[in-house]
């Protein structure tokens, strides 16, 4: 039988289960936790660049990649834009957003917090707020986002990151000399 156009109302087209944002929403609450071990695996992954640039950062790509998505689609339902803002997001992935926002919420958001286009999910810009207050680094929610890059989906940002603060710290070392 064709479904009907008509759409009850307080009733998404869109259905998730309640639990589908149970370990996203641990992972906002204990943020501060979270940006630790992330800046703790920023160090390595930098001390490791010279090996990355021994293998060849596109080689390392995809066991990386691989890890990488396993661990963020564990904790932050993550997507793999390739363009990773957690650390600016109070551990909350904006491209959890049904309209994909990446800087704010849309103004949408329902009184009890829930999202406008998704009533029964939590609006991922409330709980990246919420989780941003608790990290050390709380005024990078305030940082402007870039577009995204539709290219780069799939793709590793932890590598990618490594690489720009490698290159960013040769830099700075050059200009010292």
């Amino acid at each position: 039988m064709p479904k009907a156009a008509y759409q009850p109302a307080k009733a998404s087209p869109v259905v998730r289960n309640r639990s589908a944002f149970t370990i996203r929403l641990w992972s906002v609450r204990h943020s501060k936790f979270l940006e630790k071990i992330y800046l703790a695996l920023a160090a390595v992954f930098l001390k490791l660049h010279p090996l990355w640039n021994f293998i060849g950062y596109s080689r390392a790509e995809k066991p990386v990649m691989l890890v990488e998505k396993a661990v963020k689609t564990l904790l932050f339902d993550c997507r793999m834009c390739g363009q990773c803002a957690l650390s600016d997001t109070g551990m909350s992935c904006p491209m959890n957003c049904p309209k994909s926002l990446r800087n704010g919420p849309c103004g949408g958001v329902r009184p009890n917090g829930n999202c406008e286009v998704e009533p029964d999910m939590p609006c991922v810009w409330v709980e990246a707020w919420r989780g941003a207050q608790e990290m050390k680094s709380s005024d990078n929610i305030l940082k402007v986002q870039p577009p995204v890059d539709h290219s780069l989906k799939g793709t590793s940002s932890w590598l990618r990151v490594t690489s720009d603060e490698a290159a960013r710290k040769q830099t700075e070392n050059e200009g010292v000399k």
